[in-house]
């Protein structure tokens, strides 16, 4: 049984894939509040010797206990769409929407400190404006010699194994997520599509997800044919 409250650090050393030990530094309640008025209490998780050295932090939701594999998110950090509500992405929408649906049956949403697929704000600024001259997200990405997603879930992995996580049910679209996690020794029993959120500013950017990298977004634009 995997607790969602009371999760402890594994007592052994052994953690999946040789990767290193990563611990819990702090863990603090905190009641979150979005702008539709829903309201959640969560456990917020920061965490010692991470990979990478970023700021990432759990966020764990939901009942005490529950005897269920936990509903479990990879969340990129997206200023613009977290934060500022743009219309140019899902990004904002999908986190509202996992908040809820991991508090309902118990699980952990992980935000990663990955802005613009990991290339940051100020190169992901940059590929907009490519965008608008015609480039998609991955084109724009290359034309300023980035990597199409430059994002690595090596520290994803440190932290589901510092809350004593193994196995999980992954809510993403995305397949590199699952299979990340997979190689780095993490059991993803199952992937669970996210809601599909179009504006008539973002369609372009889902259709390119879906058709470039197999995200499981089935938009009628993909299916009218």
């Amino acid at each position: 049984m995997h607790n969602a409250r009371n999760i402890t650090a594994p007592t052994d050393s052994s953690h999946p894939a040789g990767l290193p030990t990563a611990t819990v530094r702090t863990r603090v309640t905190v009641p979150l509040r979005f702008g539709d008025g829903y309201a959640v209490t969560a456990d917020l998780v920061t965490f010692h010797s991470l990979a990478d050295g970023q700021e990432h932090v759990a966020v764990i939701l939901g009942p005490s206990d529950f005897d269920r594999t936990p509903l479990v998110r990879l969340h990129c950090e997206c200023l613009t769409g977290d934060v500022f509500g743009s219309a140019r992405c899902d990004c904002g929408p999908q986190l509202r929407e996992a908040v809820e649906r991991i508090a309902a049956t118990g699980g952990v949403l992980l935000y990663l400190r990955q802005e613009g697929r990991g290339i940051g704000l100020y190169n992901k600024l940059d590929a907009y404006a490519l965008q608008d001259q015609g480039l998609d997200t991955y084109e724009a990405n290359a034309a300023l010699g980035l990597p199409e997603d430059a994002r690595d879930y090596t520290a994803a992995a440190q932290m589901l194994a510092a809350l004593g996580i193994s196995e999980l049910d992954l809510l993403s679209n995305n397949p590199d997520k699952a299979g990340q996690l997979r190689r780095l020794g993490v059991a993803v029993r199952d992937r669970v599509p996210t809601g599909v959120f179009t504006t008539p500013h973002n369609v372009r950017y889902l259709h390119t997800k879906a058709a470039r990298t197999q995200h499981t977004l089935p938009l009628r634009e993909l299916t009218a044919d």
